[in-house]
C-alpha cells in the first residue's frame, strides 16, 4: 500500500484558489437515457399497480451557447457558493460547522490546477462510508449551483441572479410538514432552490433548481436526474406545467474528474408578472406570512374539473408577495452568513424559522460578532471561526461589505439590491490576497469568504478594522 502524504496547510490553501476544469454534460445522448429510464420506471410501477410519479413532462438539453463543456471553476468559489446556499440550514443542532461553516470540511477534498480537471483528492476519496452521501450531496449543491448560475447569467446578462433555499421561501406561504402550522402540503417532492433573475423595480423570473450529487458514475447521475424531474414538478409557478427548471447531478467519481450532468425543463411560466393595478414589490416592509391552501390545479378534462394534485402552486394574486418573500429570504441568508441573528430574524416569518435566530448572535459557536476586516480596500463586517488544519490554527472569515451590511441591518433591502445590481460585474473577486495571506472570494452579492493561517501570537493584523 502507498503511504498517504499529508499536505501542508500552505499547500491546502494554495490549492483552493487554483483554477481547474470540470466537465459539464447536456446532450441528446444524456437526455435519451433519462427519458428511457423514466419510461422503464413508469412501466415498473404500472406492473405493480402503483401510481407513477408526476414528472416534468418537457425535458430538454441546454443550448450549446449556454455552457462550456470544460467549465473553469475554482474550489474556493465553489465552497463559497455552498456556504451561501446553506446559511439558513437547520441541519443539525450545532450552529457552527453544521451550517455555513460546513463548507470548510471540504477544503482538502478537491484538487486540480491550471489546464487540469478537478477531481477528488485522497482525502476526499477516503472519507468514511457513512459520510460519503453527505459529501456528494453537499458538493453536488456547490457544483450544481455554480453551473446553474453560469447558465442563467449567460441567458440574462443584464440581470442579477440570486439563489434562495426553496423550503425556506415556500414556508412563507405553505406548511411543508406536520411540524409547520397551517394546511399541510403532504408531498415530499419539491425543488431544492429557486433562482431569482431580477432587476431593481422590475418583475422577477423564478427558476426552480434541483441539485444532486453522487460518488458513482454516469448511471448514478441518470438516476438522480430522473428523481430530480419529480422534485422539480412539485412546485408550479403560474399555469399547469409551464414552470421552467434546471436539473443537475454532479458525479464525483473516485477515479475520474468532476462532471456535472444538466438538463432543463422548458416552460413559459416562472415570471412574476404584476396583475393589473397590483403594487410593486417592497422588500423594506415586514415579512407577511400566508396560509396558501396546498395543491396544484390540473387543466379541465373537457367539461370536467379535475381535483388538485399534491404540491404547491403560486397563482397570480400571490406574485408580488412571493417576489418579496424571495428577496427577504435572501437578505436573511446574507445576515446569517455574517453571524447577525437579529439581522436575520427581521426578514423571516415564524414558520420560516425566525425564532431560531432571535436567541443567538453568531452563525458559528466561538465566533466574535462585528469582526471587521479590510480586504482589497473594502471593509467587511461578519464573523470568524478558528480551527486546526493539519496542525496549525486557521481562521475563516465570512462577512458582507459594511455598506451593504448597514443597509440590510437598517431594513433598506431595496437600496441594497440597487447597489448590488449596479456592481454585479465589478464586485466579484477571487484571488490569493497577499496582505490577508490566504484565499479570498467575493461574490456579486457583496459577501466574502476568506481563509488564512493565523499569524503568530502578538503579531499585528493589518486587516483588522476597529468596530463601531
Amino acid at each position: 500500500m502507498g503511504v498517504l502524504v499529508q499536505k501542508s496547510v500552505q499547500e491546502v490553501l494554495d490549492d483552493l484558489v487554483q483554477p481547474s476544469n470540470i466537465s459539464v454534460r447536456s446532450g441528446e445522448e444524456l437526455l435519451g437515457k433519462v427519458r428511457a429510464t423514466i419510461a422503464d420506471d413508469d412501466k415498473a410501477k404500472a406492473e405493480e399497480d402503483k401510481e407513477p410519479l408526476r414528472r416534468k413532462p418537457r425535458l430538454e438539453v441546454l443550448a450549446r451557447a449556454e455552457f462550456d463543456a470544460h467549465s473553469a471553476v475554482v474550489p474556493w468559489a465553489v465552497l463559497h457558493t455552498l456556504a451561501r446556499a446553506t446559511a439558513l440550514s437547520a441541519k443539525g443542532a450545532g450552529r457552527g460547522l453544521a451550517e455555513h461553516w460546513g463548507a470548510l470540511k471540504y477544503n482538502q477534498a478537491l484538487a486540480g490546477g491550471p489546464e487540469r480537471f478537478l477531481r477528488l483528492t485522497d482525502e476526499g476519496q477516503r472519507i468514511a462510508e457513512q459520510y460519503k452521501n453527505l459529501q456528494s450531496g453537499e458538493l453536488g449543491v456547490g457544483f450544481g449551483l455554480t453551473v446553474a448560475e453560469q447558465v442563467l447569467r449567460r441567458r440574462f446578462p443584464a440581470h442579477s441572479v440570486t439563489i434562495v433555499a426553496a423550503d425556506t421561501a415556500l414556508r412563507g406561504g405553505w406548511a411543508l410538514n406536520s411540524r409547520d402550522k397551517g394546511p399541510n402540503v403532504r408531498y415530499r417532492y419539491r425543488p431544492h432552490y429557486f433562482a431569482e433573475v431580477w432587476r431593481p423595480g422590475e418583475r422577477s423570473l423564478v427558476v426552480p433548481i434541483v441539485c444532486k450529487g453522487n460518488h458513482g458514475n454516469e448511471s448514478s447521475s441518470i438516476d438522480q436526474l430522473v428523481s430530480a424531474s419529480a422534485h422539480a414538478e412539485g412546485v408550479h409557478l403560474g399555469e399547469w406545467n409551464e414552470t421552467p427548471g434546471l436539473l443537475l447531478s454532479t458525479e464525483l467519481a473516485l477515479d475520474g474528474v468532476v462532471t456535472v450532468h444538466v438538463l432543463q425543463a422548458v416552460g413559459r411560466g416562472g415570471r412574476l408578472d404584476r396583475p393589473r393595478g397590483e403594487r410593486l414589490p417592497n422588500l423594506d416592509t415586514d415579512p407577511e406570512p400566508k396560509n396558501i391552501f396546498p395543491g396544484i390545479q390540473p387543466p379541465p378534462d373537457g367539461d370536467r374539473v379535475l381535483p388538485p394534485v399534491p404540491g404547491c402552486q403560486l397563482t397570480p394574486e400571490y406574485y408580488t408577495w412571493f417576489q418579496e418573500t424571495l428577496g427577504r429570504t435572501d437578505a436573511a441568508a446574507l445576515m446569517a452568513f455574517t453571524g447577525s441573528g437579529a439581522g436575520t430574524a427581521k426578514y423571516l416569518t415564524e414558520r420560516q424559522g425566525r425564532k431560531r435566530f432571535t436567541d443567538f448572535a453568531h452563525a458559528a459557536s466561538n465566533s466574535v460578532q462585528d469582526v471587521r476586516r479590510l480586504l482589497q480596500g473594502r471593509t467587511y463586517v461578519g464573523t470568524d471561526h478558528v480551527f486546526r488544519l493539519n496542525g496549525p490554527r486557521v481562521e475563516a472569515f465570512s462577512g458582507l461589505d459594511v455598506t451593504l451590511f448597514d443597509l440590510l441591518r437598517d431594513r433598506k433591502a431595496e437600496k441594497y439590491r440597487a447597489l448590488v445590481h449596479a456592481e454585479r460585474d465589478t464586485r466579484p473577486r477571487l484571488l490569493w490576497d497577499e496582505e490577508w495571506n490566504g484565499p479570498l472570494s467575493v461574490r456579486a452579492d457583496g459577501s466574502v469568504l476568506a481563509l488564512r493561517v493565523l499569524p503568530p501570537g502578538g503579531e499585528h493584523d493589518p486587516t483588522s478594522v476597529p468596530g463601531t
